[in-house]
């Protein structure tokens, strides 16, 4: 398994502009989508690469907890159908003995839902401010037109490439390679057997963990509730750049190069 996405839940400022910044719709391939699955609708603003992403949500934006500025979540997926059943398995094995199952679902418009991903979660929707899963694109959704995907190029091909479309090559973004985050210490313990699980290389640190695998290199830090949120995006680059760009996002700014590599920081609570 490999980083798939992950979200994170800002102050309102910077949500406002993340969305209206003309430089973010410059730098990626950046949309503001309003999406209807499994009973629930939300609005997001996504940047995408080529095989991974983020987005990101204001106060209030995402129902209950997760409307709390700090709240924050990431999926790692498969390449191959059929291998979350594997992963499953490595999950009961490190001792995880009833993995919380589901099947998403998204509706296009048409009141019809269509199967999007399975996921499977260590605790349900047990936790306090982070929520990790594992997933699993499904052959329904690829074979849906109206998901805009690619063909596949091998069988059993789910892979995220597959999933995220190549605008990415007319941007500077290619990828996410790195993600620091602040979670509360429960949601810390419940994801560290979903990593090892899906290959990921765990390192325990003083005060959290960094794992590793494709490389994305995440990095936790266990913290109290009111501290949790996003800390830190890096991410790859199509071209090099010989110069340095800063651009203040809300209560956070990214810097462009030099070289190939984009890091955005967040100020965190205020």
């Amino acid at each position: 398994m490999f980083y798939n996405h992950a979200y994170a839940v800002v102050d309102k400022e910077t949500a406002d502009a993340i969305e209206n910044s003309d430089y973010l719709r410059r730098f990626a391939n950046f949309e503001v989508r309003t999406t209807t699955g499994g009973g629930m609708t939300w609005k997001g603003r996504y940047l995408y690469g080529r095989e991974t992403y983020i987005e990101f949500f204001g106060e209030g934006d995402l129902p209950g907890q997760d409307a709390l500025f700090g709240s924050s979540g990431m999926a790692v997926s498969t390449e191959n159908a059929g291998d979350l059943v594997k992963v499953t398995d490595r999950l009961k094995a490190l001792g995880v003995t009833d993995p919380a199952e589901y099947r998403q679902t998204r509706n296009f418009g048409d009141g019809v839902p269509v199967p999007w991903f399975d996921t499977i979660r260590t605790t349900g929707d047990q936790y306090d401010a982070f929520d990790a899963w594992a997933m699993e694109y499904l052959p329904e959704y690829f074979a849906d037109p109206r998901s805009k995907t690619e063909p596949a190029s091998r069988p059993g091909d789910v892979s995220r490439e597959r999933y995220l479309p190549d605008t990415y090559r007319d941007r500077m973004m290619r990828d996410v390679t790195a993600l620091h985050l602040a979670v509360p210490q429960r949601d810390l313990a419940n994801t560290v057997p979903l990593l090892k699980a899906g290959g990921f290389a765990v390192q325990t640190l003083p005060g959290g963990i960094v794992a590793l695998r494709g490389g994305t290199r995440i990095q936790l830090d266990a913290v109290p509730r009111e501290r949790a949120g996003l800390r830190r995006v890096e991410m790859s680059l199509n071209q090099y750049l010989d110069h340095r760009h800063e651009e203040r996002i809300g209560r956070s700014t990214l810097a462009v190069g030099p070289g190939a590599r984009a890091v955005w920081t967040f100020d965190g609570p205020k």
